[in-house]
């Protein structure tokens, strides 16, 4: 008797062992903000897809490098509750009557990758504000928010604009993990001047991303490793996987929205898409772009893309 608990008690310590170094392996691998995220390169999910058109992607590119020559940002911050020195860029508009944007970025990304979207805003007359996400570009933080701790950063970007220009009408604007950190701020409670959002190629949720991933690059289940990484990120960075659903924010949300999708996306699965649209109970609109892979859809067409963007945003801002 006295063996078998003692056999007992080891295999418990074994397992309980591997449970941690399970979890800190995968946090490690997505969450921590300090080390290289190797799986993105030469993902075949991120490829570019043959819908781009070389011609089309040249000409915009050289408007984006001609924008950021003629409008150097102003670098500003916030800091966050948790004591994070913030940064982000403003574009300040000349020609604005109170129109303000915040454009957020996808996962490993910065601000400065973002200027396709800022030039697009700014040059309809908006003022632009383009944070880095926690634990990315030149903002503090030790791991990446995946949208969650990130919305209630956003909390504080928007009272940046409107206590400087308490009229302001403001869009929130997301990509990929961006995407998903303006649809889980929907969810809480904005000011008024907050009056549409777009996301494009946002996840449902991050656990639902996450067990995606899982079985896409390890070919492993969800239990226990999710749970692993769950309890992990938990005790290193605060918040737990489980609550970290767009779908649920949007569900409360009680602003006009705009849900953009390329049809070939296998990054954040397209699926994925009406997941968030159908939870939405507010005014909304979906484009889903053909041929379009993980954050290309304004790239294959950007025509549509921008026409969509401009008929849903205006019918909310003055």
């Amino acid at each position: 008797m006295k063996k078998f608990s003692i056999i007992s008690s080891v295999i418990i310590v074994i397992l309980v062992i591997a449970y941690g170094l399970v979890g800190n392996y995968f946090y490690n691998f997505a969450l921590n903000a300090n080390t290289e995220k190797e799986f993105l390169t030469g993902n075949p999910h991120l490829a570019q897809s043959k819908a781009v058109s070389a011609e089309v992607a040249k000409t915009s590119e050289l408007a984006d490098v001609a924008f950021s020559k003629k409008h150097p940002p102003i670098t500003t911050s916030i800091v966050s509750s948790d004591k994070l020195t913030l940064k982000g860029h403003l574009y300040e508009n000349n020609n604005s009557d109170h129109k303000w944007v915040i454009v957020d970025h996808g996962y490993t990304s910065n601000n400065t990758l973002m200027v396709r979207w800022i030039r697009n805003f700014h040059e309809k007359g908006y003022n632009v504000l383009a944070p880095d996400l926690r634990g990315h570009g030149e903002s503090e933080g030790d791991y990446i928010g995946m949208g969650w701790d990130d919305r209630k950063d956003m909390l504080l970007w928007i009272k940046t604009i409107t206590d400087k220009d308490p009229k302001a009408e403001i869009v929130l604007f997301g990509i990929s993990m961006g995407g998903a950190t303006v649809m889980m701020a929907s969810g809480e409670k904005l000011p008024s001047n907050v009056k549409v959002i777009v996301e494009d190629c946002g996840y449902s949720s991050v656990m639902d991303v996450f067990t995606y991933q899982l079985d896409d690059l390890f070919n492993l289940p969800k239990f226990p490793v999710m749970n692993a990484a769950n309890t992990v990120t938990k005790f290193r960075a605060g918040y737990d996987l489980t609550e970290a659903s767009a779908v649920k924010q949007v569900a409360k949300s009680k602003t006009p929205m705009l849900f953009i999708h390329g049809d070939k996306d296998t990054f954040v699965p397209y699926e994925m898409l009406d997941d968030v649209y159908n939870a939405a109970n507010v005014e909304k609109e979906k484009l889903i772009i053909p041929g379009a892979g993980h954050g290309e859809a304004e790239k294959v067409d950007p025509e549509k893309y921008w026409n969509t963007v401009w008929g849903f945003v205006n019918k909310y801002i003055d």
